[in-house]
């Protein structure tokens, strides 16, 4: 854990369980629990309102019914790396719920676009009426 001071209270709202981790290891995975799960509630969370929103609308399978984000990390070896990778997805996933793109200007297209479009369907008709039945 960093002393970055935007860290704790994060980490204060999360909960960490961990488990056994999948796959390959012989005997290390049976007997070590080094995965984490990380459960962090988007509702009970001291989050901006905006961006709570924003993360309980975002279609991540990450993030339950209850608004509630399961992430699991079983990369790494040790239960601390683990932890921090979880974490590090977590703010990813906050810091992208956190990005509001600039309100879209409406625009007409301009003369070229349009005789370019309208020549490419005349183009295209063409092609489309050359592939008809051939009469005698």
């Amino acid at each position: 854990m960093s002393d970055d001071p935007g860290e704790h209270p994060l980490e204060s709202e999360v909960t960490f369980e961990a488990i056994r981790a999948q796959g390959k290891g012989g005997q290390n995975v049976n007997k070590v629990s080094n995965a984490v799960h990380l459960r962090y509630d988007i509702r009970a969370s001291s989050l901006p309102e905006p961006i709570k929103a924003r993360l309980l609308r975002a279609s991540d399978r990450r993030i339950t019914a209850d608004g509630v984000v399961v992430i699991k990390a079983q990369t790494a070896r040790s239960l601390e790396q683990n932890r921090e990778e979880a974490l590090e997805r977590l703010r990813a996933l906050i810091a992208q719920a956190s990005f509001v793109p600039p309100p879209r200007r409406k625009t007409r297209p301009t003369r070229g676009s349009k005789e370019r479009r309208l020549t490419e369907k005349t183009r295209r008709s063409r092609v489309k009426a050359l592939r008809g039945r051939i009469d005698d």
